[in-house]
């Protein structure tokens, strides 16, 4: 049986909605910086756009999924260890530091 994972559009478009987001932050310092020095001709950045290609993306898709199901799986070992048949969000809490250093 293969695992299910993410679906690679909608990691797709979460990636874009980052770099969007990320671009016009850039955009907006670039224009305070503007302000406060001069510019000389031929030195601004251009911007382009940020691209993924399908393998990456289903990597992400991979990667993604199994962090989530590590994490759940942690969880799932704290929850029982405290006889605890749901997982909440402190189980989570408390196995996020590790989780992201082993990842």
């Amino acid at each position: 049986m293969e695992a299910v994972s993410f679906d690679p559009d909608l990691i797709h478009a979460i990636f874009k909605l980052v770099w969007t987001r990320r671009a016009l932050e850039r955009e907006k310092n670039e224009g305070a910086n503007a302000l406060d020095c001069e510019v000389g001709a031929g030195t601004s950045k251009k911007i382009r756009a940020t691209t993924a290609n399908a393998n990456a993306l289903k990597l992400s898709c991979e990667f993604l999924r199994m962090f989530i199901t590590e994490a759940v799986q942690r969880a799932a070992a704290i929850a029982e260890a405290e006889g605890v048949n749901k997982i909440e969000a402190t189980h989570l809490e408390r196995i996020l530091p590790q989780l992201l250093l082993d990842f």
